[in-house]
């Protein structure tokens, strides 16, 4: 079909009323008549915009605190009936149902009441009925009618109806279905998703994802793959939040490895001191706690500055100039914190190819939250790893106690290990990792991994040790033999931190106290694949 559909009528019924004056009076000046609802329907009419009452139409009354309004043959036979069919348009005039040719519907604010926390009877106030229906009646009969659902589309139609004399392209109605659908199927996953929640079905029988576009991409993970970045509109500070202040694009890869390192960085409270992560591939190269984002950062850098070229930094605290000079130093895709002073902003405008990203705060990593991954022919669904481990949870099960400094590194690098992929072997000392072993096979290739990036920075530094001697030790799964242990021991490990659990627990701890290690078990695991 290629053929025009005039628009001699339209229904406007919208809860955003952004752009709804503007609309009404261009689609007035172009002769259309408007059919309108409650408050919509009153501010056209206080602009001056001529206008009826959709209860004129159907000869019945909103009621039912507007619950009932919309849901009439008038209407609905007006949106549904084929103007091809002699059948339907006997039909209509039998009964006077006269064509709507277009619908302007936006739908109850129900995201935006989730967003703010409403309770459960504002939640089920907020679902909409009248609106969906009428939607996917006009969607489906779009060889003959136009479905407008965002604000964002009011300019491309009203250039439409220009260019064609007052009518539509099939195209174009094609097209605006396509994007009601959508809207309809996303707003009822919202709907589905907090019903869930709320009465607590963690399995419900079925799950639907949608997304909103944020950004079409140059390609995916690789040249050849498209890609395409969607938000779901959940209120999670991170990147699909972030206010973008300079630089190129986001890439498919920028945004997945800045994710990581800011859901990284907000381990560490602002509260609790200045923090940073640097990551590279969606692994960190350095993590540390320091006096101020400078000490920080240095000693994050200085952990693997090989693989902090090209990296993604995030802070969190509100970045410094000081700061953004060393970070400038080298090349960095992104930075992402909490705030930017005006002075950080003004030395990042310098590097023009670098992002600046900035939220409003930091997620809150002991909040819930669901993760998706998609397999051949499904989804793997699971709450997200919002696991934390505090002093009173460690139980020490070797014969020497780590000391309390000892402590404090060793929760630093539970910590850090939840956020590298499995296999993973992290080393700290003083608040600072000194090595990680990422995403091996064997736990034992990522401890002599790690170990070899804490004796490579050293030569680098020109220090007379490995910086991994004396340092504390954490595994994101118990070690199912002492080799892995022994290898970190002898990288000089001081301490460890593991999940305990294994068959073979007791024979650890035995080659732990026969080395001299302290260890503490945390009775969780963090695998991260």
């Amino acid at each position: 079909m290629t053929y025009l559909s005039p628009v001699r009528r339209a229904l406007i019924s919208v809860s955003d009323k952004t752009g709804l004056i503007e609309l009404g009076q261009a689609l007035t000046g172009r002769g259309v008549e408007l059919l309108s609802t409650g408050g919509s329907a009153k501010a056209l009419r206080d602009a001056g915009v001529p206008v009826r009452d959709v209860s004129e139409v159907t000869n019945f009354p909103e009621m039912m605190d507007g619950r009932v309004k919309t849901l009439h043959p008038m209407v609905h036979g007006g949106l549904l009936a084929l103007r091809d069919n002699d059948d339907h348009v006997a039909a209509m005039e039998e009964h006077g149902i006269g064509a709507i040719d277009l619908l302007v519907v936006n739908l109850y604010p129900f995201e935006a009441a989730l967003a703010r926390g409403a309770d459960y009877d504002e939640m089920i106030e907020n679902i909409d009925i009248g609106g969906p229906a009428m939607i996917r009646a006009a969607a489906k009969n779009h060889g003959f009618v136009t479905t407008i659902v965002d604000v964002e589309d009011y300019d491309a139609l009203l250039t439409e109806l220009d260019a064609n004399d007052g009518a539509t392209t099939y195209a174009f109605r094609q097209r605006q279905a396509q994007i009601a659908y959508a809207r309809t199927g996303a707003y009822d996953a919202a709907v589905s998703t907090w019903m869930a929640d709320a009465i607590g079905e963690a399995n419900p029988r079925r799950r639907v994802v949608a997304g909103q576009i944020k950004q079409t991409m140059r390609y995916g993970e690789n040249p050849h793959q498209d890609a395409a970045f969607y938000i779901d509109g959940s209120a999670r500070e991170g990147v699909a939040t972030a206010t973008v202040h300079q630089g190129k694009e986001l890439s498919y890869n920028n945004i997945n490895d800045t994710d990581a390192a800011f859901e990284l960085v907000s381990e560490f409270r602002p509260e609790d001191g200045p923090a940073v992560a640097i990551i590279k591939h969606a692994n960190p190269s350095g993590v540390a706690r320091g006096e101020t984002l400078l000490d920080a950062y240095q000693k994050a850098f200085y952990c693997d500055r090989t693989s902090a070229f090209g990296g993604i930094v995030a802070l969190n605290q509100v970045l410094d100039a000081e700061t953004a000079k060393a970070i400038t130093e080298i090349f960095t895709e992104v930075v992402i914190a909490p705030g930017a002073s005006d002075e950080a902003r003004a030395v990042f405008a310098a590097k023009k190819n670098l992002r600046l990203l900035t939220t409003n705060g930091l997620p809150d990593n002991r909040a819930g939250g669901q993760t998706i991954r998609q397999v051949a022919g499904g989804y793997l669904f699971q709450n997200k790893d919002n696991g934390f481990i505090g002093l009173d949870d460690l139980k020490v099960v070797t014969k020497k106690a780590p000391t309390d400094a000892q402590m404090q590194d060793l929760l630093f690098a539970w910590k850090v290990a939840k956020h590298v992929k499995s296999n993973a072997i992290v080393y700290v000392k003083d608040g600072a990792t000194v090595g990680v072993g990422a995403g091996q096979m064997s736990r034992l290739d990522s401890a002599m991994i790690a170990a070899t990036k804490a004796q490579r920075m050293a030569d680098q530094l020109g220090l007379p040790e490995s910086l991994a001697i004396g340092s504390a030790v954490a595994s994101d799964a118990f070690f199912p033999f002492p080799d892995g242990l022994m290898e970190a021991a002898q990288a000089g490990a001081t301490c460890v931190i593991q999940p305990g659990g294994s068959m073979r627990d007791d024979e650890v701890i035995a080659a732990a106290d026969e080395a001299g290690l302290a260890m503490v078990f945390t009775g969780m695991r963090h695998f991260r694949h």
